[in-house]
């Protein structure tokens, strides 16, 4: 979930550095840090402020050079702490360990090594002095100790030694203009410059420097110089690294520095670019068909008899919608999985399975082993739902829909889930045409409304002056319930969800008919319930659940389609949708809740695009 950029060029690359950090920062923003190779030696900054603030300290030391790397962290092992902070040096047995400037080798790490233990004990008694908790300073001495002249060998020799997933960048005190880098599990990407090399997390920390940009396979090696890179990996058989052939891709990647404009936070204005964001999503579809997917779509829905989807987080939820929509409307059987537990747990493996993940990023680290683990148990039917065409997630299916929400910067997701719903929501209908079960009028119903839902959650956004006022009242509170009933109980989990994260208001969801099974104990007074009440087939069902509330004394905070009949009163708050939207409710029902917990997180105080130990990309398990 760190972020990590380095480069080799003739030209001071520091600024570079700094600006793709200022990029990734969605990543991790626990602590961040930048070392060169200057004057013969290696110099460091590092910092558990933001980059902005990691900027000031390498203007007022002086850091200059064109050769390094940089690195913004999440924390897995180690507190968020100086010390733990990277790039990391290793200085040989019995060095000094706490100079600035001392040290051979210089490291940063995207990851989890699970045998740092192993690994350190074993570096201890070679004499290695250890000044962090992390597992990174475990890679970077050990690199240190077989290091004997080259650099790219030691880095080849160490790999084979690590267990668990990682994207590494290092370079030597002895070898200038030279940096290496390595994943296994974790993205990196090379970007090819003219007579200069970069390596990235994220195509977008180089937006503006190179856009030749190679993306690196798991086992690749790559050796960064002035003008030139190998590629190589472990060959299984012989042992050996062999060189490897990688495609040079031209990709325009958007900075993630977009201007904020009118908005206070990037969560505002992501939230406020959904109309923008589904009407791309649905760019140029006029009708409903299997190859909206790719290639080869409409022979393997054909063949397929369940759906799998896998998927964490928000992502989750957006699955857990699309499992009504299937089984109601595509009449296929669907299970919906937390990617992090299904390849932990035995499960029935089924060939004919159509296997969905979803993922913004791409680059899920849970949701990417899931894949594989379903792809081993004999599941090759495999789609994707995702935000980035290039991702490892899109290179791994044989199936994807892109949504196009653009980049989104707030770590709380709103524009990517909603369109992840509109993708899984044509996914849905073209599943129905090829199962037998849509026919041309209902097709056409959906596609219209489709086409009118950009205008539709517009008018949703409109509502944002009564959702302020709620707000006010919920930013004195330190708890929440939030209830829905069918296809809307995942629009509740995200919504507590929302809340939970930039708010840092304990918020919990629940089947409104669960209510009397337990829950219905919290409810009081100081207990605010928010309630997803769409004119469904279960509205009067819901009604009967908020009656149990206000019996209790609860407060019940409504939005309501504008025909329930649900109207204002002491106890009970209501704010009216503009319209019913049938199957497609959810989408327009999220965005309140998108909007009450912004608020309420302004309201609180908190730092909403960044939350406290979140991340935005997780890519480590």
């Amino acid at each position: 979930m760190c972020g990590i950029v380095g480069a080799v060029s003739q030209r001071n690359i520091v600024p570079i550095l700094i600006e793709g950090l200022k990029r990734l920062e969605y990543r991790g923003y626990d602590s961040c840090g930048v070392a060169v190779h200057q004057s013969g030696e290696l110099k460091r900054a590092r910092s558990t402020s933001r980059v902005a603030e990691l900027n000031t300290a390498v203007d007022e030391d002086g850091i200059a050079a064109g050769t390094g790397i940089a690195h913004t962290r999440w924390a897995t092992h180690g507190a968020p702490a100086v010390h733990n902070a990277h790039p990391h040096f290793s200085h040989g047995p019995g060095a000094e360990a706490n100079s600035a400037s001392a040290g051979r080798i210089a490291l940063v790490h995207n990851g989890i090594i699970e045998n740092h233990e192993e690994l350190r004990a074993e570096l201890k008694a070679k004499g290695y002095a250890f000044t962090s908790q992390t597992d990174t300073e475990v890679i970077a001495h050990l690199v240190e100790h077989l290091y004997s002249g080259d650099l790219l060998d030691a880095v080849q020799a160490a790999l084979p030694r690590l267990k668990g997933a990682y994207a590494i960048a290092v370079f030597c005190r002895d070898e200038p203009h030279r940096v290496i880098a390595a994943r296994e599990g974790s993205p990196l990407v090379l970007g090819v410059g003219e007579g200069e090399n970069f390596v990235a997390s994220d195509a977008m920390a180089l937006a503006g420097v190179t856009d030749q940009i190679v993306y690196l396979e798991e086992g690749d090696v790559v050796d960064l110089q002035l003008g030139r890179y190998w590629i190589s990996r472990l060959h299984a058989e012989s042992g050996r690294f062999e060189a490897q052939q990688r495609e040079v891709k031209t990709v325009h990647a958007h900075s993630g520095a977009a201007e904020l404009g009118p908005y206070r936070h990037y969560m505002q204005k992501e939230i406020f670019e959904q109309p923008t964001a589904i009407a791309n999503t649905l760019e140029a579809i006029s009708s409903i068909s299997p190859e909206l997917f790719g290639d080869g779509a409409y022979r393997i829905f054909k063949e397929v008899d369940s759906v799998l989807i896998l998927a964490c987080g928000t992502s989750y939820y957006a699955g857990s919608t699309a499992k009504y929509w299937l089984e109601s409307i595509a009449k296929i059987p669907t299970s919906v999985e937390i990617a992090s537990e299904y390849r932990y747990r035995d499960s029935v493996p089924n060939p004919r399975t159509l296997v969905v993940t979803i993922s913004q990023s791409g680059e899920t680290a849970d949701t990417l082993a899931a894949l594989k683990h379903a792809r081993a148990q004999g599941m090759e039917h495999t789609l994707t739902v995702c935000n980035v065409s290039t991702s490892a997630m899109v290179r791994e299916c044989k199936l994807a829909y892109i949504t196009r929400a653009g980049a989104e910067i707030g770590v709380a997701s709103t524009k990517a889930f909603t369109t992840q719903l509109v993708g899984l929501f044509l996914l849905t209908l073209a599943l129905a045409q090829t199962r037998g079960h849509l026919g041309d009028e209902q097709e056409a119903e959906h596609l219209k409304a489709l086409r009118h839902l950009p205008v539709a959650v517009q008018a949703v956004l409109a509502l944002e002056p009564q959702v302020i006022a709620w707000s006010e009242e919920f930013a004195r509170k330190e708890n929440a319930l939030f209830l829905g009933r069918g296809l809307h109980y995942p629009i509740a989990l995200e919504g507590a969800l929302k809340l939970k994260e930039i708010s840092y208001i304990h918020a919990e969801a629940y089947p409104a008919g669960e209510l009397k099974h337990g829950p219905l104990a919290l409810v009081t007074a100081e207990m605010p319930v928010v309630t997803v009440a769409p004119n469904d087939a279960l509205l009067e069902k819901l009604k009967s659940n908020m009656q149990e509330v206000r019996a209790r004394g609860g407060q019940l905070f409504v939005f309501a389609d504008a025909d329930t009949a649900i109207e204002s009163e002491a106890g009970l708050h209501v704010i009216r949708m503009p319209e019913h939207y049938g199957a497609l409710s959810p989408i327009l029902h999220v965005i309140p809740l998108q909007l009450l917990a912004y608020h309420t997180a302004c309201a609180r105080g908190t730092d909403v695009d960044k939350p406290r130990n979140l991340a935005k990309s997780v890519t480590v398990e």
